[in-house]
């Protein structure tokens, strides 16, 4: 038997659900976003393939969306349906007999498993995911975590592909650098100044001009990602988090003090219920404003004591956000709570997963 890395993630994830529960909204643009108004301040969170045949994507203003599909359905974000869904999902791969299960996101994991035939395989997850759930899901087929996540890119919708070292620069050797995974327009647009533009030519960079332009560990680390090296490792420890925060756009422009105040309070006093019933204190607090029309700055203060207190986490903030000195109307703020770590620490030994490649 063979070690592979399966990439398994939902197509459409969110817009997929939404379907699910209204069948007649099959075959038709939806966007799902905010609270489905596009005359709002608000982001597209999933849009179907029906939608994105209009240039509509996720991250994209929900007043951009309308006008690049003005006959598209937008529906409001329902947390509380998505993660029902997703539980769905994952314990259906969980319980697939021999994976080794490592969650990315509530729509997106990696599976471990050993076999000889691992497009069967990819298949059984599949039909497994769908008669559970009724969604489609797509899977990418690799040597390593890196060219597995990548594959699935090549098998939308609901199929799969295989990307290993043997085909890796056939696939992606002409491709520019941002269709690698974590190289995003900044980073790419930094390598073409060193003459990098494709993934051919990163993967037969030296190391030193990428350590130079990007520092000692990044550097390297970017090439190997040019050859899809990188860990073939699938972890299924538990995920801790680092941190707890909320943020809200502002359908009207922050412009008074008090407002502002409020709006601060009101965060910080939910980022304390998360850190609560995490049960570890907070001993960071970060601070994001985005200022009109769209300026957005981070600041971040380390607190005396770690704290579960709400009125310590918004005067914290509101202090940071005073020394910005900064009188500009608000249109987003956002708190966040970087907590104690757990008792042993966030790494702790790692005894399972697969290793190596075929």
């Amino acid at each position: 038997m063979t070690p592979w890395v399966l990439h398994v993630d939902m197509d459409q994830f969110l817009a997929a659900v939404e379907i699910l529960r209204h069948p007649e909204l099959a075959g038709l643009p939806v966007v799902v976003g905010g609270r489905g108004d596009p005359t709002e301040r608000a982001v597209v969170s999933t849009a179907s393939y029906e939608a994105r045949a209009f240039g509509v994507h996720s991250g994209m203003p929900l007043k951009l969306a309308v006008r690049k599909c003005p006959d598209a359905v937008f529906l409001p974000v329902d947390f509380p349906v998505y993660e029902a869904a997703s539980a769905v999902v994952m314990s259906t791969l969980k319980a697939f007999p021999g994976a080794v299960v490592e969650l990315l996101g509530w729509d997106e994991a990696f599976v471990g498993i050993d076999s000889d035939h691992p497009e069967a395989t990819a298949r059984g997850l599949q039909a497994a995911v769908f008669e559970a759930s009724g969604l489609h899901c797509s899977i990418g087929i690799g040597d390593t975590k890196v060219r597995a996540k990548i594959a699935t890119e090549f098998g939308k919708p609901r199929g799969m592909y295989r990307l290993t070292r043997d085909n890796w620069m056939e696939v992606m050797g002409d491709r520019p650098t941002s269709a690698l995974w974590g190289v995003g327009n900044r980073i790419a647009q930094r390598m073409a100044g060193l003459g990098l533009t494709t993934v051919r030519q990163l993967a037969g960079s030296p190391d030193l001009p990428l350590a130079a332009e990007f520092g000692p560990n990044t550097g390297p680390h970017l090439g190997r990602l040019g050859r899809g090296e990188g860990s073939a490792v699938v972890d299924d420890t538990p995920w801790i988090a680092r941190a707890h925060g909320r943020e809200t756009t502002y359908q009207q422009n922050l412009r008074s003090p008090d407002q502002i105040a409020v709006a601060i309070r009101t965060l910080a006093d939910q980022v304390a219920g998360d850190i609560g019933a995490e049960g570890r204190a907070g001993r960071r607090v970060h601070l994001k404003v985005r200022f009109a029309p769209f300026f957005t700055v981070t600041r971040v203060r380390k607190l005396a004591e770690p704290t579960f207190d709400a009125s310590v986490l918004a005067a914290t903030a509101l202090e940071l956000l005073r020394e910005l000195a900064d009188d500009r109307p608000i249109r987003l703020l956002g708190v966040r709570a970087e907590m104690v770590p757990p008792p042993g620490g966030y790494d702790p030994p790692r005894t399972h997963g697969r290793r190596g490649g075929p």
